[in-house]
């Protein structure tokens, strides 16, 4: 059996399930592009190869190894993309989540079910087929949970949009003892720089009460002051539209004073280093192409 334990983004992991950029597939068609970033680089003959995603990602799970955290893989599926495991999944306290994704998708479940099934069957929660979640909007903190969605009555016109109100209301029953924080992000289908696709595309919490948060990737302005508030001012770092596109505020957190960020963040990298963190800098500018980084391709089971 595998025990869980997830209370926030930052206590000291012991286990997480990574990703696989193994037998990813052939570039997908334009029309089947999930996001506008990925049909950015698929338009422009950028899309990532399958060698330079695997060896980012073993980048990645080398600094695992380093400190000593245990690693699950998903299952090998031929020709298909299991990358992004934060999508399909989340743990809050002991209960591991089904996500409710994108119907084309629900493969890359089957990839971990490996690990579900190690979990005792009453710690695991499937969500109402109409309550639709993804990993990447839900961030445990404490006695809050915050979450990304999207308000609109437009909601099903945005591929982008993956987290509605009925699972953000499903999710406050489940806990009812948390206080539920919902966010609307702005989204957009075809402009990547203008696409919030999950809360931690445009807000992270890190160790010792800071945070990195994109203003623009809010609509209402009183929820992203809210945030401002909550950490206050001198403990956030905010991000550029530019910087939220190269996915700044998609690191991983190892610890309170651990984190793992691309490489080429230098502007955060040197902040986090001044703030006395130690960054364990990777390549995943290739992963990066597809609306992702650091944050969803990695899904926490323990943290202690």
């Amino acid at each position: 059996m595998i025990n869980l334990n997830i209370n926030d983004e930052f206590s000291q992991l012991q286990a997480v399930i990574l990703g696989t950029a193994k037998s990813n597939g052939d570039t997908p068609r334009l029309e089947d592009a999930y996001d506008p970033k990925s049909a950015e680089h698929i338009k422009a003959g950028t899309y990532p190869l399958e060698d330079d995603m695997i060896r980012e990602m073993d980048a990645v799970n080398a600094v695992f190894e380093k400190y000593g955290v245990t690693v699950y893989r998903p299952k090998i599926i031929e020709d298909y993309n299991q990358i992004f495991t934060r999508d399909i999944a989340f743990v809050i306290e002991d209960k591991f989540f089904k996500a409710n994704i994108l119907p084309d998708r629900e493969n890359e479940f089957e990839a971990i079910e490996h690990i579900w099934s190690q979990v005792p069957k009453e710690k695991r929660i499937r969500f109402p087929e109409d309550a639709h979640i993804e990993g990447g909007d839900v961030m445990p903190y404490g006695d809050h949970i915050f979450v990304g969605t999207y308000y609109g009555d437009d909601y099903s016109n945005f591929i982008t949009a993956r987290t509605n109100m009925k699972a953000v209301r499903h999710l406050q029953s489940l806990f009812p003892n948390k206080k539920v924080k919902s966010f609307n992000l702005r989204k957009s289908n075809t402009v990547a720089q203008d696409n919030a696709l999950h809360l931690d595309c445009c807000f992270q919490p890190i160790g010792h009460g800071r945070a990195i948060i994109h203003k623009e990737g809010f609509l209402n302005e009183d929820e992203y002051e809210w945030l401002v508030n909550f950490f206050g001012k001198e403990n956030c770092f905010h991000i550029s539209k530019l910087e939220m596109y190269h996915m700044f505020s998609n690191i991983f957190s190892i610890s309170e004073d651990v984190i793992v960020s691309e490489k080429n963040f230098t502007r955060l990298n040197n902040w986090l280093r001044e703030k006395g963190y130690t960054v364990e800098e990777v390549p995943y500018y290739e992963i990066s192409k597809q609306e992702g980084l650091l944050r969803c391709t990695t899904m926490p089971l323990r943290r202690a």
